[in-house]
């Protein structure tokens, strides 16, 4: 591809390259935290307590989440969402590969069955007209993943849900603060499953959220992430334990309040940081229109990214990746369809849009730790060609 703008100026290039590359990926960590973590191990008490309600009711309060149950790994999430939706033995759920493996490996661990349908080439989303006819009388949930922060065609994907009676969970690890026809992510579907692993827009260290909209399967929620006994209703004995009886299996998936004193901190100025991602998102996507080689995902009115990656499509993907690395910027697919694993079933010849993404989608950085100059010289980078 050949040079079509000039780069920034020799000394700013030069400064940025002689410094540490720009990564794809970065961890933020609010300087209070060390003083909240701190108090939490200065108190003796680490695991679940107080903190750990502070940071749900934060999440509710904040970020428009619904009933959300705060666990150890978003990983936790999905298959406490699909154990509380009743998917188990013989069951299908119906998702996009375009994901990471967790998604699917949950739904094994449920005992059901993943089933792929395509994705839509110029989002990287499930494609909602592919979904209905993988629909069999085994099939009970769809999987929605947010690709990069932007939010699937959720009215679309509700509405076969409901001809068909199937229970939908999002899959939003990459969609934190984003939003779809003015509501949050995280007040929209049945179950709606988040991570705060440390790259994420808001980390716990690890960790994540399961939002249930029906109270009855939030309270299901809570008393599954710890053995399936209801910490709230049952009161410790003056011998010293708790009366419970337990009538279904739960599991060590709860958040200590050492993590969630990391998370209040880093609740602090999230919504200043997300706003900084799209004033970047739209900067990109403007100064780089004209690339040729070069094509931009297709962005709707009618929901906000949370703008986790920031990624389009480019022609001679190798050379665009060798390029940004001679020139000090990370770039990366971060992850292809996961229907070619061996697990999963293996490569589907059907998906036809899934195979054209994975030919051609490529990501740019898009964290925390960027600065303005960094941005401008991503661009100027990219303009030079490849």
């Amino acid at each position: 591809m050949a040079k079509i703008d000039a780069v920034l100026p020799a000394s700013n290039a030069a400064t940025l390259l002689t410094d540490k590359a720009i990564s794809m990926f970065a961890t933020f960590v609010h300087p209070t935290a060390s003083q909240r973590v701190g108090a939490v191990l200065a108190s003796g008490f680490l695991s679940e307590g107080k903190l750990v309600k502070d940071f749900e009711a934060q999440l509710a309060a904040e970020l428009g989440m619904v009933h959300p149950t705060a666990l150890n790994s978003g990983t936790s999430a999905l298959h406490l969402a699909l154990e509380v939706a009743g998917v188990g033995t013989g069951d299908e759920v119906i998702m996009a590969p375009q994901t990471f493996v967790a998604s699917a490996t949950t739904v094994i661990q449920a005992g059901a069955r993943p089933v792929f349908a395509d994705i839509e080439y110029n989002t990287g989303n499930l494609d909602p007209a592919d979904v209905e006819h993988r629909i069999t009388p085994r099939t009970k949930a769809i999987m929605a993943v947010h690709w990069a922060g932007y939010p699937c065609d959720m009215a679309a994907i509700q509405a076969i849900a409901d001809r068909h009676r199937l229970v939908v969970i999002e899959d939003a690890a990459h969609a934190l603060g984003a939003s779809y026809q003015g509501r949050a992510i995280g007040s929209l579907s049945d179950y709606t499953c988040f991570s705060f692993q440390a790259i994420k827009h808001l980390t716990t260290g690890d960790g994540g959220a399961l939002c249930a909209r029906d109270p009855e399967k939030a309270r299901a929620v809570r008393r599954r992430r710890w053995f399936g006994i209801d910490r709230e209703a049952t009161a410790v004995s003056e011998e010293g334990e708790r009366d419970y009886d337990l009538v279904e299996a739960g599991y060590k998936y709860h958040l200590s309040d050492y993590a969630a004193a990391l998370g209040l901190a880093n609740l602090e100025g999230l919504g200043q940081r997300l706003a900084t991602r799209r004033v970047w998102a739209q900067r990109y996507r403007a100064e780089l229109q004209q690339v040729p080689g070069l094509t931009h995902f297709e962005p709707r009115a009618d929901r906000e990214s949370a703008h986790w990656l920031f990624g389009f499509h480019v022609e001679n993907r190798l050379g665009f990746v060798r390029a940004l690395k001679a020139r000090g910027i990370a770039a990366s697919v971060v992850h292809r369809g996961i229907d070619r694993n061996t697990l999963f079933g293996g490569l589907r010849s059907d998906l036809y849009q899934q195979r054209r993404f994975d030919e051609t989608q490529i990501h740019i950085p898009m964290h925390d730790a960027l600065t303005d100059e960094q941005v401008g010289y991503v661009i100027d980078a990219i303009r030079q060609g490849w």
